[in-house]
């Protein structure tokens, strides 16, 4: 998305010094060559703003969104193919750039915000819910262990760029799996997800000091126990059934400090 004095087409009907959407789509392509090496979907995003605003005397912002798909090599009986892929679950890593005229002597230089949607992640005991407000239209009972199942989006702004985005993005990515499911052996428990969301964020602006806001959103997929018929047994925590009734959609942000926290660009 680009902003640009464009007023005149709005008011006149004038489309003079326009960047049509077909300069901007050939743009996109005609950067993703004339990178050298493979980088960093932020990596691509500040040069494609950059680019947009050196050569546009109108554009005064560029705002990128990339998503970025993983796929990894194919391995058949642990030998890597040699060019087959395939598609890694439904996570997609995410970024989201706003590059302004003058960005050469601002500081920071612009605005960059990463993440990733889509991360599906269960723990199948450790979690709880008890001692929520119950009157004449709660069915809900209370429990000290349940499935806790959500699908992970997350959105972190920097305020210094890392040295390497790739490092920073999978370091993250693996603090907050770390904080989600705890110790290997024992776990740790969660009695709310709206705990685990603030222990998850709470770790990254501990850990990453090029990180000042940091935004996350869960929503609480439910697994019910399914009691069968016949005589196939009493329910002994083995068959569940994912159900699609309405849930709760659990979003916060986490700042450092009195910093304002950013707009989440999913």
């Amino acid at each position: 998305m680009l902003e640009s004095a464009m007023e005149h087409s709005f008011l006149t009907g004038s489309n003079r010094d326009m960047t049509p959407t077909d300069t901007q789509k050939n743009t996109v392509y005609y950067i993703a060559k004339k990178c050298s090496k493979r980088c960093s979907p932020e990596e691509y995003a500040i040069t494609l703003g950059q680019h947009f605003v050196d050569t546009y005397p109108l554009v005064s912002k560029a705002k990128i969104t990339v998503e970025q798909s993983p796929w990894k090599r194919l391995v058949v009986d642990e030998k890597k193919h040699n060019h087959g892929f395939v598609k890694q679950g439904s996570e997609i890593r995410t970024c989201y750039v706003e590059v302004a005229d003058g960005y050469k002597q601002n500081s920071p230089p612009m605005l960059v915000q990463a993440g990733l949607k889509d991360l599906e992640v269960l723990k199948t005991t450790q979690s709880g819910y008890t001692g929520f407000l119950q009157d004449k239209f709660t069915l809900l009972p209370n429990s000290d262990d349940r499935i806790l199942a959500t699908s992970v989006t997350c959105t972190w702004r920097y305020k210094t760029l890392p040295r390497n985005f790739c490092n920073t993005y999978f370091q993250i990515r693996k603090t907050l799996l770390n904080e989600f499911f705890g110790n290997v052996d024992t776990g740790v428990y969660s009695p709310a997800v709206q705990t685990t969301l603030y222990d998850m964020c709470k770790e990254v602006i501990a850990k990453e000091a090029c990180v000042d806001s940091i935004y996350m959103y869960l929503p609480n997929k439910h697994f019910i126990p399914c009691k069968t018929v016949g005589d196939a047994g009493e329910f002994n925590d083995d068959v569940y059934y994912a159900t699609s009734e309405p849930h709760g959609q659990i979003e916060a942000s986490v700042t450092r400090g009195d910093i304002s926290s950013h707009v989440a660009k999913l």
